[in-house]
């Protein structure tokens, strides 16, 4: 029998045809390729879900790249950093003192997380994450140690204030000085940066502390986990914040607040008396007041997410004026209904904010009312996990449309035009020290 020619070429073409598929549909190389997350069009088939996205944000290739840039054969010092506050504030803090420590060609001590009374507060960092998963993860970032060596070990860390610090602060030239000195420093990142400055191996290796070092330990994940389980799915998750101190430290007064509401925020105003007249309207149309929960019902109602929804409360303790909202949704859910009582009553905050942020970031859904620091690495992490169910309702939008006088169906429709262009951009999904935006 003679051999044909013909079936050979067949495979070839066929081989190349779909080599160039493969090619042509491939997403671009500057972003990382994460599986994509099932849509969650079964929550309720909300408009504002269903808006076309025209932009994303996706982790960029000089993040993911970092840890080519080989580190320095000699360590300039050790530096721990300090971390104040709550546990979203203490995470921003550790984030930017792991790119700071690189910037400085330091190796990073475990950080220290301050004890806190006013959040009830006594965990460390290791109760926590994971320190062992945290050092991995930045292996070839940044070198991370869990003692010192025996020459400093029993020294006390040389303490570097730049926390209060604002403007064009250099670390470079405050804080490296220091460093060389004493070899071995504390310090809290100040509280204004310039990150666009850093060079890319710095902002790399922050960005790989931010968002890819960090894992909650076993038994607090195990915890997490079954609190999201216990949760009807699927479920949007809420951050609302309408607690005595946040209304008194936005210096917003409110005029149809029940007695004991109002009662509550005067005593914690101290002496941060609420704005009055014209500089009240310009500091509520700049969106810098907090939305009450009968404000969030018409905002969500505006966006078309149905009221039998379920929705668990990402919150602290303290919510005031919930009689609104839960009378118009009613399917509403909180760590403390879920989890057993004797547990619950023992957690610290950190524990507490540590379970909203693992439920949060797994949700089919996330919905924020403020854009403080759980909010920016919530969103951001769903952003990285490619979980778009995100939005932050626009306090600026709802005061400046209620100024103008509409209501009803008209300030509905209104909102819903913001929320949905909001949504269509990604605003707020990620912040550009880490992630770079890819057009639909």
């Amino acid at each position: 029998m003679i051999s044909s020619p013909v079936k050979p070429l067949f495979v070839f073409v066929l081989t190349f045809s779909l080599l160039l598929v493969v090619i042509i549909l491939s997403p671009s190389p500057h972003f990382l390729q994460i599986p994509p997350v099932p849509s969650s069009s079964s929550l309720g088939g909300s408009v504002i879900w269903s808006v076309k996205r025209t932009m994303e944000w996706r982790p960029c290739k000089w993040w993911l790249q970092g840890h080519l840039t080989p580190l320095p054969a000699k360590t300039n010092g050790y530096i721990r950093v300090d971390c104040y506050g709550g546990l979203n504030q203490m995470r921003r803090d550790l984030c930017d003192g792991v790119g700071i420590a690189r910037l400085l060609n330091a190796t990073l001590v475990l950080p220290k997380f301050e004890v806190a009374a006013y959040w009830n507060e006594s965990s460390g960092f290791a109760d926590v994450f994971d320190v062992d998963y945290f050092i991995q993860k930045l292996s070839g970032f940044i070198q991370v140690v869990k003692e010192l060596p025996k020459d400093i070990a029993s020294k006390e860390p040389f303490g570097v204030d730049c926390s209060k610090r604002k403007g064009q602060f250099d670390y470079i030239e405050s804080v490296l000085p220091s460093l060389l000195e004493h070899q071995y420093i504390s310090f809290t990142p100040a509280m204004s940066q310039r990150r666009d400055r850093y060079p890319q191996y710095a902002k790399a290796t922050l960005c790989q502390a931010c968002y890819s070092a960090l894992r909650l330990t076993s038994s607090l994940e195990k915890k997490a986990t079954e609190l999201f389980d216990a949760i009807p799915k699927p479920f949007l998750s809420l951050h609302l914040r309408f607690e005595p101190d946040m209304v008194a430290y936005s210096q917003c007064e409110y005029t149809s607040l029940s007695p004991s509401s109002i009662a509550a925020i005067e005593a914690a105003r101290v002496d941060r008396k609420p704005w009055t007249g014209e500089v009240a309207q310009i500091w509520r149309k700049r969106g810098k007041c907090p939305l009450t929960p009968n404000e969030t019902v018409l905002m969500l109602q505006s966006l078309n997410i149905p009221t039998n929804t379920n929705i668990y409360l990402a919150a602290g303790d303290g919510l005031m004026e919930m009689e609104g909202f839960t009378s118009v949704y009613t399917n509403v859910y909180t760590k403390s209904a879920l989890l057993n009582k004797e547990d619950f009553t023992r957690m610290h905050g950190n524990t507490k904010a540590a379970l909203d942020y693992h439920v949060s970031i797994n949700s089919d859904a996330y919905v924020a009312t403020y854009f403080g620091n759980m909010d920016k690495i919530v969103a951001a992490m769903r952003t990285y996990k490619r979980m778009h169910n995100t939005l932050f309702l626009s306090r600026k939008a709802f005061a400046e449309l209620t100024s103008q006088g509409l209501e009803g169906a008209e300030l509905k429709n209104a909102l819903r035009e913001v929320h949905k262009n909001d949504f269509a951009i990604g605003r707020g999904f990620a912040l550009p020290d880490c992630f770079c935006e890819f057009e639909l």
